[in-house]
C-alpha cells in the first residue's frame, strides 16, 4: 500500500511595486505628521496623538510588508490579541501616571 503524503501548499501573496510605493508614502506622510505634531502642545493628549500616529503605521507595516492581511484569521486574531495587552497595559500605566498626587503642589 502506498503512503499518500498530503503536503500543504503555501500561496505566498505577491503585491505590485504601486501597492509597495502607496504604503511607503502613507508611512512617509505618517511620519512627517508625527514630527509636525510634536511641534505642538496638546497638554495630556501628547502621548495619545503619538501612540495613535504609530498605531496606524504599525498596521501599515504588518498588514501590507508582513503580509499579515492576506493571512489567515487565526494569525489576525494573536496579533490583535497582543495589541489588545499591550493598549491594556498602556491604559493601566497612564492611569497611574495621570492620577498621582504631586507631594509639592
Amino acid at each position: 500500500m502506498a503512503e499518500t503524503q498530503h503536503h500543504e501548499h503555501h500561496h505566498h501573496h505577491l503585491m505590485s511595486l504601486q501597492t509597495h510605493l502607496k504604503v511607503f508614502v502613507a508611512l512617509v506622510i505618517l511620519t512627517v505628521l508625527t514630527v509636525v505634531a510634536a511641534q505642538f502642545h496638546f497638554g495630556v493628549f501628547n502621548t495619545f496623538i503619538a501612540i495613535f500616529i504609530a498605531t496606524v503605521k504599525a498596521t501599515l507595516v504588518m498588514g501590507w510588508f508582513m503580509h499579515l492581511k492576506y493571512d489567515g484569521v487565526m494569525n489576525r486574531v494573536i496579533f490583535a490579541a497582543g495589541f489588545f495587552f499591550l493598549l491594556l497595559f498602556s491604559v493601566v500605566c497612564l492611569l497611574d501616571i495621570y492620577t498621582r498626587i504631586n507631594p509639592r503642589a
